[in-house]
């Protein structure tokens, strides 16, 4: 041993993106070279000084410790937001100039908005906390020559690891050496079964879900035992690289919040727009300058929908609340609507469009391929078949019961198994068939075991069967069975299997395992002795298929997915062939040549970006077969940067970087780890793929209800700029006053357009493709909209005006009371213009909602009370305008209504 401490860290640091770092890629050296590089002995491990260096070198076997977003982050982020800015500005010229009701008033509107936000986002991302608690927990290791037991932060490479069935992997380890070793990576790469590991070095290009000389941190060890030394902790782990990329994929801004900045943008173009053409205007009539920064303030609070924010806020918070009871709850507001926008949903296999159990789906005895289920059978020559009468069904059942080192929970349930997935599904079968395993192992007590040996593939099991005689019953690698076998039990008789007869059970096997399946078989004989070889003299009873089955509700919920024009991309790190049978089983794909991406065929983002027959043959692909945790962001990263709207829906520690970076983020709330819940925008409390159609169902329907009130907002907003500017063009009395306008757009605009907010789907929303990513809240055809509507309420108000003032001879202060409330009822009625031109005048969601009907009368009520009530009409400067006033206010403000109706009805 050399006396010099080796510079590992130094190596390591070299190449972070290979186990093992400086080292090399570990996985393609012999066990003696890594140790050799590691400067251990594998006999004695470190010593006392030897750790205490490396630990205080690379640090503690901790995952990288992010920083927890504040609360008081969150209530700032609250405050992004272009329309809050102009509200904060507004409120400032209002305080400036002395009008501290306005300036009050406003500061109000952001606050709520603000406390509405917090409150619904206070449950942000944890990511990292849930990665922490994978290290805690204590690890067998091998120092100064004896075996101890230590924490596992204080792991470090080079240390010699014993590890066995049930074992927690705590650190990236280098097997040396295995007995009958396997692993559960299902939450790092997607494998839906154990992996079998041994110390036998792979190729330099095996991708890290093939590389079975490995133990990652945050896998379990399901049987076995074995030795390895840790080449990588913390940070540098595997997991640890996939924490990184969960930092560094960052939230993207979602659609709603980009579109809402883009509005504010435009707002604040037309509201200087507006200011300064009126102050010029007012400037050339020779008006008071004084007179003309009342009226520049009159305008930009007209301008400023300041009612949008919180009902926007609003609106969402109800479709989060409609989510939650369809079992998809939302940690992120704002992504409520994202769904809604959403034209692909990437998702992973296991556990997502599967059931993440294994199920054993088919046995092929002798003369028959029987299909399993509940209680009788079909088999594939359409033969009845009952389960408990078939005697070589039975006895290969009873094989796998008796062959077999799992066991069940006292329920007896698949998802309460206990040992290989493998195992445990054919207990479950056997349990399905009638067959008691308790009763069973008394029944055949087992005398002696051969365990699974990797080199034969193979297990048997002697049992007593009666006095001096022995059953053994094998099951292994369909290959191996086969060819220890010298007989076939057909309809119960013993017959000589043929060599032509072997290379049918291969073919066959073959063909099942090429559509995805885990096959096994089952042999039998018996014996005198419980010595000897088990694999001879064999007779031969069928194979068996099993699947990690597609879950039920998957295949309509992508047929829904299609009709509303989503495409359905299947990214799991399984393999190929699984992937494929998984994929035509839930209707991804089309036929049998559905094409499979493998991914070692995928290209890096620079350049997939520089090949366009890459970029045509991805986009066009259903099925990526096994894809790393990077990959899966760079797909991600692809289909944003080729202008989609993109989901992912995934479980496994392996999915949390991608689920962070897409647009929106669905984990799996009963079989996720914490990591994905944590990672993700949404979770599915029941785990259903079908409650992501209906997500994106509420999200459609919240856009529209959106779009619908802010074109709502904006027609009266405009009516109100239009109503102060052209009297001030034209010389005449303010018609409405800037607090009158306040009072409008905090109390009469609001209320209808939380009613709006709310409303119910419109016919056919999932039968439409998704929005363009591009497409505005307010297209070029809603802000003709706005501003026709705007003109045909700003003429009516004039007109009150004009008939108030010249026909009435109303003073100053009636007249201003009859336009301010002819404006306001002209956009409570304006209310019933907002149905689509597709629906009929009496059956709309307009009609239909009955909070409309309380918006209404609630602000109806407030008028007579702001024009009744001493203290508010003296804030407000308005006076009861008498009967002849009423006449004119209702014969006018009715009229937007009659002509936009009639409109609406020309045009269909």
């Amino acid at each position: 041993m050399q006396t010099e401490e080796l510079d590992i860290r130094h190596q390591q640091r070299g190449n972070n993106s290979e186990p093992g770092g400086g080292i090399g890629k570990v996985w393609t050296q012999a066990p003696s070279e890594v140790l050799d590089r590691l400067d251990v002995e594998r006999e004695k491990g470190l010593d006392r000084q030897q750790a205490e260096r490396r630990l205080k070198e690379y640090g503690a076997n901790l995952l990288r410790k992010h920083k927890q977003k504040s609360i008081w982050l969150i209530l700032v982020e609250q405050f992004k937001s272009l329309i809050i800015g102009l509200l904060a500005v507004a409120s400032l010229v209002a305080f400036w100039f002395g009008e501290w009701i306005e300036g009050w008033a406003i500061l109000v509107v952001i606050l709520i908005n603000a406390l509405i936000g917090f409150f619904t986002e206070l449950r942000a991302i944890r990511s990292m906390e849930a990665l922490f608690k994978l290290g805690k927990v204590r690890t067998r290791v091998r120092r100064n020559g004896r075996e101890q037991e230590i924490d596992a932060e204080e792991l470090v490479p080079g240390d010699i690891v014993i590890v066995e069935g049930g074992d927690v992997i705590t650190a990236d380890l280098r097997i040396l050496e295995s007995s009958r070793l396997q692993a559960d990576e299902s939450a790092l790469t997607g494998e839906s079964v154990p992996v079998g590991k041994d110390p036998e070095p792979v190729t330099n290009e095996t991708v890290l879900a093939e590389r079975k000389c490995m133990l990652y941190k945050g896998t379990s060890v399901t049987r076995g035992a074995g030795e390895a030394v840790v080449v990588q902790t913390g940070a540098d782990t595997e997991l640890g690289q996939i924490s990184s990329l969960v930092e560094e994929a960052e939230d993207e801004q979602t659609p709603l919040e980009e579109r809402l900045e883009k509005l504010g943008y435009r707002l604040i173009v037309i509201t200087l727009v507006i200011a300064v053409f009126v102050a010029v205007s007012g400037i050339f009539a020779g008006k008071e300058i004084f007179l003309m920064i009342e009226t520049g303030i009159a305008l930009a609070v007209a301008a400023i929908p300041e009612g949008l924010p919180v009902v926007a806020t609003i609106a969402l918070a109800k479709g989060l609340r409609v989510m939650a009871s369809r079992n998809a709850l939302i940690n992120r507001l704002s992504s409520v609507e994202t769904l809604g926008a959403t034209g692909i949903i990437c998702t992973d296999k296991t556990g997502t469009l599967t059931e993440n159990r294994m199920t054993v789906t088919e046995v092929a005895l002798a003369n028959k391929s029987i299909t399993l289920g509940d209680e009788s059978e079909q088999s594939t020559d359409e033969v009845s078949v009952n389960i408990r009468e078939n005697d070589a069904l039975k006895l290969l059942l009873e094989t796998g019961v008796l062959c077999n080192n799992a066991s069940l929970s006292e329920h007896g349930t698949l998802d309460k198994g206990f040992g290989d997935p493998l195992e445990v599904a054919l207990l479950v079968a056997a349990r399905d068939a009638g067959i008691d395993a308790d009763r069973l192992h008394k029944d055949y007590p087992e005398e002696r075991e051969d365990a699974f040996d990797p080199e034969v593939k193979m297990m048997a099991t002697w049992n007593t069967v009666e006095n001096g005689r022995f059953r053994v019953h094998v099951k292994g690698a369909p290959g191996a069975v086969i060819d220890a076998c010298e007989y076939e039990l057909v309809e119960g008789e013993k017959q000589k299997l043929s060599e032509e007869r072997k290379r049918a059970l291969r073919k066959m096997n073959q063909d099942l395992a090429g559509n995805g399946l885990r096959m096994l078989a089952f042999a039998y004989k018996k014996t005198d002795s419980a010595k000897g070889n088990p694999y001879e003299q064999l007779i031969f009873l069928g194979l068996t298929a099993l699947l990690d089955p597609p879950r039920k509700d998957v295949k309509p919920a992508i047929e829904r997915c299609h009709a509303a024009g989503i495409r359905v991309v299947m990214i799991t790190g399984d393999q190929v062939e699984t992937a494929r049978y998984i994929a035509g089983a839930v209707g991804l794909g089309e036929g049998d040549q559905r094409q499979v991406i493998h991914g070692n065929d995928l290209p890096d983002n620079k350049k997939l970006e520089s090949s366009l027959s890459d970029k045509k043959r991805i986009l066009e692909t259903s099925i990526f077969a096994r894809i790393s945790p990077g990959q899966k962001l760079d797909l991600i990263e692809f289909y944003q940067e080729n202008g989609h709207i993109v989901a992912m829906t995934g479980d496994g520690v392996n999915d949390a970087p991608a689920l962070k970076k897409a647009d929106i983020g669905i984990a799996m709330g009963q079989r996720g780890t914490q990591v994905a819940r944590e990672a993700a925008d949404m979770v599915l409390t029941d785990d259903a793929f079908s409650s992501i159609v209906a997500a994106i169902e509420q999200g459609r329907i919240i856009f529209g209800n959106i779009r619908r009130f802010i074109y709502y907002l904006m027609s009266c907003n405009v009516s109100e700029v239009l109503v102060v500017g052209v009297a001030s063009i034209i010389g005449a009395p303010l018609p409405i006053l800037p607090l009158q306008i306040l009072f409008l757009n905090l109390v009469t605009d609001v209320f209808p357009a939380l009613a709006l907010g709310v409303g119910e789907a419109e016919e056919g929303v999932m039968q439409r493709k998704p929005r363009d990513p591009d497409e505005p809240i307010l297209t070029n055809r809603h802000w003709r909209g706005i501003f026709l509507y705007g003109l045909l309420i700003t003429t009516t108000v004039l007109g009150a005006l004009y008939v108030a003032i010249n026909i009435l001879n109303m003073d100053s202060s009636h007249a201003v009371t009859v336009s301010f409330l002819t404006l306001a009822l002209s956009q409570l009625w304006h209310v019933f213009n907002m149905r689509s031109d597709a629906s009929t005048i009496w059956r709309n969601t307009i009609v239909t909602n009955r909070w409309v009907w309380g918006a209404l009368g609630l602000c109806v009520v407030l008028l007579l009370l702001a024009t009744y009530i001493s203290p508010l009409a003296q804030v407000l400067k308005v006076q009861a305008p008498g009967l002849d006033g009423w006449l004119v206010v209702i014969g006018f403000s009715i009229i937007p209504l009659v002509v936009g109706q009639l409109t609406k009805m020309i045009r269909t």
